[in-house]
């Protein structure tokens, strides 16, 4: 049993039909689940009783890429469902204590409108709404009547700007700035309202912002990227990175690294949690864990295996292959998903897989852990990472939904509970007091006070 005081953090990744690439075939998966309100109610509830921190799902602006190929969309579930925030939203009123993060992307979207949405999901939840910072790697730009799509770097540039920006649009109103007195008639006092006056490379916006201050001070803002620039970009402005590590010592360098970075930006290790997804199969016993590992695996269609193998392999020929042919190294596109194709590409060639191989491998968490066994040993992979370097949290991310969620929560959460490493009941109100994060400063009110010492000295 674990003695230790510090807590794992738990998120909940929900895929509708499940993370599969096959889940909706399975017998207990719920196939309309991506439009399906019902179901995301349920996910929510479940991962609510079970104390976890937050809920969140992956989106993109991106259109899918297998409407190209025709055999791929009649046979996969991923073309359909909810944007997040209209989600999170609406299940925010059926929860009290869960977190709900929600995609948005720096590449496509806009600051104030952003900035407008996510303080307004902050006061609808009540304090409980995360942003995950994305940039857009797919070229989307014929959907956003903009000339071409940016580059890779460019991306990063942005980015960097969009959080500034977006963190001094929520700076807007001071915390204390609606007095809404109704003797005096005096509603708001001007001199706590703020404009950002931002003229920068990308974005010029004046403000303020139509919403008060969110609830949290600023949603938790949350990260995914690890390449170098994204990196860079967490340690400067991000509370948690959801990241996918393979192996131990590739998740400890990570966890080293980006903790590594935050004492030039003021910061400590513990403002920032990492949070690596974990793909957990369950079984009673470990035959029966891969027994249900070998039956989803088997619905994998074979024109899916070539759609998934295709993607990856991008401008390479692979008609004269068979799917027992060993794996050719993967190409660099360095314009795309920089993180994940060495991920993958590391996956290829540390364990020599075949072609058959590699895409069974991707088919269950696009190259997150994949962990098939008992709840102990569920437990047992997620404890050894946790206490030792490698993750503050742990993101779950369940083959099949909804079963699959619940069975973690019945069976992997009480042990965890009894080996002393996660709670018994929530400690706050709001996302960022669960998550142990303190609420940030108005950077407008910092400003002033830091002037006013310099006057002061002077």
């Amino acid at each position: 049993m674990s003695t230790s005081e510090r807590q794992m953090r738990l998120g909940a990744f929900i895929m509708a039909t499940g993370h599969h690439i096959a889940a909706w075939r399975h017998p207990e998966a719920q196939a309309d689940a991506g439009l399906n309100i019902d179901h995301y109610r349920e996910l929510a509830q479940t991962a609510e009783r079970g104390k976890f921190d937050l809920v969140f799902v992956a989106d993109s602006p991106a259109g899918w890429d297998r409407a190209k190929d025709p055999e791929a969309l009649r046979r996969t579930a991923q073309g359909a469902h909810f944007e997040p925030l209209t989600l999170w939203a609406a299940l925010s009123q059926v929860t009290k204590h869960i977190g709900f993060v929600a995609t948005a992307s720096t590449t496509y979207e806009d600051p104030y409108l952003l900035a407008r949405r996510f303080a307004s999901l902050d006061y609808i939840s009540k304090g409980r709404a995360a942003w995950n910072v994305v940039t857009t790697g797919a070229d989307v730009s014929k959907n956003f009547s903009i000339a071409g799509h940016p580059a890779h770097a460019d991306r990063y540039e942005r980015a960097e700007e969009f959080v500034d920006l977006v963190k001094g649009l929520w700076d807007s109103y001071e915390d204390d700035a609606f007095i809404r007195d109704k003797e005096s008639g005096v509603y708001l006092d001007p001199d706590k309202v703020h404009l950002v006056d931002h003229k920068g490379k990308f974005f010029s916006v004046a403000g303020p912002l139509n919403v008060g201050r969110p609830v949290q001070g600023y949603p938790v803002i949350v990260q995914a990227g690890a390449s170098e620039p994204g990196r860079e970009l967490a340690a400067r402005t991000a509370e948690m990175i959801f990241t996918a590590n393979q192996t131990f010592e590739d998740a400890q360098e990570f966890y080293s690294d980006v903790k590594g970075r935050l004492a030039r930006y003021g910061r400590r290790p513990d403002e920032l949690l990492i949070s690596p997804g974990i793909f957990p199969v369950l079984g009673g016993t470990e035959a029966e864990a891969q027994a249900n590992y070998d039956h989803i695996q088997s619905l994998v269609h074979p024109s899916i295996a070539w759609n998934i193998l295709a993607r990856h392999y991008k401008g390479v020929d692979l008609s004269g292959y068979s799917l027992d042919d060993p794996a050719p190294p993967l190409p660099e596109n360095t314009e795309l998903n920089k993180s994940r194709l060495k991920l993958v590409s590391d996956l290829v060639s540390r364990n020599n897989l075949t072609l058959r191989q590699f895409y069974l491998a991707v088919a269950t968490a696009r190259g997150h852990r994949t962990v098939v066994g008992t709840p102990e040993q569920i437990a047992d992979a997620m404890q050894s990472w946790f206490e030792n370097g490698a993750a503050d949290a742990c993101n779950i991310m369940p083959p099949i939904l909804p079963t699959a969620l619940t069975d973690f929560v019945d069976q992997v959460v009480p042990i965890l509970r009894k080996r002393g490493l996660f709670r018994h009941e929530y400690e706050g109100t709001t996302l960022r007091e669960n998550l142990g994060l303190q609420r940030p400063p108005n950077g407008f009110v910092v400003q002033a006070g830091q002037q006013q010492k310099v006057q002061a000295a002077v």
